[in-house]
C-alpha cells in the first residue's frame, strides 16, 4: 500500500491528524489546568488572610494548637482538599493539617511568597507542595503580624489530589471528556473525507500511470486518447501532466514512423547506390577486359569505341560519386550558403551557354526569357548555379528533339521567380510527390535509354531548403514540365 501514491498520502495524513489531536489534547489539558489553578487561586487568595484575622495562630513565636485545631476541622469540613502549612519567618514549617507521613519537605522557599504578597502579580503562582520534592501548587497565604515583626506565615495549598495529575482531571471534567471525544470525532471525520478527496485526486494519476506503462509495454507502437480525458486550458498540474505525456507520446510514435521510414529508404539507398555503381562499373570493367584480351586484333577504330564508350562509364561513374557526396555534405549541413549580392540573368546566359552544344547536338531549343533591368539576387551563386545546371541537364534529358527548353525569370514583389520549362514527355501525376526522392527516376516516356542516378532533384531541393526556398513543379503529360522557385532580391 505504501508504494502508492494514495498510500503514502494516506500515512501523512493520518500521522499528521495524530499529531494534531495529541497536540490539541495535551494544549487542552494545559490551558484547561491553567484556568482552573487561577480560577480557583483567585477565588480563594484571600482565604489565609481571612484566618489569620479571625483566629490567634501564634502567641509570642509559638503555635495556638487550638485555634489550629479549629480552624483545621473548619477547612476539613469546608474542603478536604485544603491543607493548611503553619511556617516560621524563614519558612519552616511548624504544623500542618495533611496526614502524618506525607509531608516531604520541612521548608517552603518564601521567594513564591513575596511575589503573591505583592502589590503587582499574576495568577496562577505555583508555590513549593510540602506532599512532593518535585512538584508546585497553588496556594494562598498571609504574615502572621507580631509586635515588632512577622511571626510567620499561614501557607495553604488549594490543589487538592484530584488535580495530581492529567489524566484524573480529565477523567473527572465532563467537558474537558465531551470536547475530547468531539475533536477526535472531527479529527476521524476529516480523515476519511481527506482520504476519499485523495482518491478523486489521485485516481486521474492511478489511470495516467497505468497508461505510461501500457504504453511502455506495448513496446512505444499502441497510440494514445488521453487528449481527451485532461483539461489543458484551465486544469491543474496532473491535466498539463497528462496532455504533456500524451504530446509527448504523439512524437515519439511519429519519430519511430520516420525512423523506420529512414530505415527502409537507407536500405532502398543503399540498394540504389549498388545497382548505379555496379552497372557503369562493370560496363567499365567489360570494355577495358577486352581491350586487353583482344590486344593487336583490334582495328585502331574499334579501339577507339572501346576507349569512348569506357571513358563514359568512367564520366558518368565519377558524375554519381560526386552527386552522392555532394548530398552526402547537404544532409550532414556541412555546407551552408555564402550569401552574397548577385545578378541571376547573368548567371543563367552562362550556365545556357554552357549547355547549347549539348542541346544542339540533341536538336533542342535552349531559350532564355530574362526580363529587363532585373535587381540583384541575395543567394550562394554557387549553390544556385547547381541547382540550375541539375534542372536544365534534367529538361533536355526528357525532352525530345525538336522540342524547347526556356529559362524564364520573372520579378514579383520581393524576390525573382525562376522557372525551367521543356516541352518534354511530361511527368504522370501519381508519381510528382516522389521525384525529389533519391535514386528516383521517372521510367515512362524516356526519349532515350539513358537517364541520370535520380539525384539532381533531390540536391536542387536540399539546397534551395538552405536559402529557406522551395521548388514546384507542374507537368502535363506529352505536353511539358515547369519547374520554379524564387529567390529574394538583394535589400541594399
Amino acid at each position: 500500500m505504501f508504494k502508492t501514491l494514495y498510500g503514502k498520502l494516506a500515512a501523512v495524513l493520518l500521522g499528521l491528524f495524530c499529531l494534531i489531536g495529541v497536540s490539541y489534547i495535551l494544549l487542552t489539558l494545559f490551558t484547561t489546568q491553567t484556568h482552573l489553578q487561577e480560577v480557583n487561586q483567585k477565588l480563594n487568595l484571600t482565604l489565609a488572610e481571612h484566618l489569620v484575622s479571625e483566629k490567634i495562630l501564634m502567641k509570642g513565636g509559638r503555635v495556638n494548637e487550638e485555634a489550629m485545631k479549629e480552624v483545621m476541622h473548619m477547612l476539613m469540613a469546608i474542603n478536604p482538599s485544603i491543607e493548611v502549612y503553619l511556617l516560621d519567618p524563614d519558612g519552616r514549617i511548624l504544623t500542618y493539617s495533611a496526614p502524618p507521613g506525607k509531608v516531604k519537605r520541612d521548608r517552603v522557599s518564601l521567594d513564591p511568597v513575596k511575589v503573591i504578597l505583592s502589590a503587582e502579580h499574576s495568577l496562577p503562582i505555583l508555590g513549593d507542595d510540602p506532599r512532593d520534592l518535585n512538584r508546585s501548587k497553588i496556594f494562598s497565604v498571609a504574615a502572621i503580624p507580631g509586635k515588632n515583626s512577622i511571626e510567620g506565615y499561614v501557607y495553604i495549598v488549594l490543589g487538592g489530589e484530584e488535580y495530581d495529575s492529567a489524566v484524573q482531571m480529565l477523567q473527572g471534567s465532563y467537558i474537558l471528556r465531551l470536547s475530547t471525544w468531539a475533536a477526535v470525532s472531527v479529527l476521524l471525520f476529516t480523515f476519511l473525507a481527506g482520504l476519499v478527496f485523495f482518491r478523486l485526486l489521485t485516481r486521474r494519476l492511478k489511470r495516467l500511470t497505468a497508461t505510461m506503462e501500457a504504453f511502455i509495454q506495448s513496446d512505444f507502437s499502441k497510440p494514445l486518447t488521453l487528449s481527451s480525458q485532461f483539461n489543458t486550458s484551465s486544469g491543474d498540474e496532473i491535466d498539463r501532466l497528462g496532455t504533456t505525456f500524451s504530446q509527448m507520446a504523439d512524437r515519439i510514435l511519429e519519430q519511430l514512423k520516420k525512423l523506420k521510414q529512414t530505415d527502409r529508404l537507407r536500405r532502398e539507398l543503399v540498394a540504389n547506390v549498388s545497382h548505379d555503381l555496379r552497372t557503369p562499373l562493370a560496363s567499365l570493367q567489360g570494355y577495358l577486359e577486352t581491350l586487353l584480351l583482344k590486344e593487336g586484333k583490334l582495328s585502331p577504330k574499334e579501339q577507339r569505341n572501346y576507349l569512348e564508350t569506357a571513358t563514359q562509364h568512367s564520366e558518368r561513374l565519377g558524375k554519381l560519386v560526386s552527386e552522392l557526396f555532394e548530398l552526402a555534405k547537404l544532409d550532414s549541413q556541412e555546407t551552408q550558403p555564402r550569401l552574397e549580392a548577385f545578378s541571376l540573368g547573368e548567371l543563367v546566359q552562362d550556365i545556357a551557354q554552357k549547355f547549347q552544344l549539348t542541346a544542339e547536338k540533341k536538336h533542342i531549343q535552349l531559350r532564355t526569357d530574362l526580363g529587363a533591368d532585373l535587381p540583384f539576387v541575395w543567394a550562394d551563386i554557387g549553390l544556385i548555379e547547381r541547382v540550375l545546371e541539375n534542372l536544365i541537364e534534367n529538361a533536355l534529358r526528357y525532352t525530345p528533339e525538336g522540342g524547347t527548353v526556356t529559362v524564364a525569370l520573372i520579378e514579383e514583389e520581393n524576390k525573382i521567380i525562376v522557372q525551367v520549362k521543356d516541352t518534354g514527355c511530361g511527368i504522370p501525376q501519381e508519381e510528382i510527390p516522389y521525384i525529389f526522392d533519391r535514386f528516383y527516376r521517372v521510367e515512362k516516356d524516356r526519349s532515350d535509354g539513358s537517364g541520370g542516378a535520380g539525384l539532381g532533384l533531390a540536391i536542387a531541393k536540399s539546397i534551395l531548403e538552405l536559402h529557406e526556398s522551395h521548388i514546384e513543379v507542374s507537368s502535363t503529360l506529352y505536353v511539358g514540365t515547369t519547374f520554379a522557385f524564387h529567390l529574394p532580391i538583394h535589400q541594399a
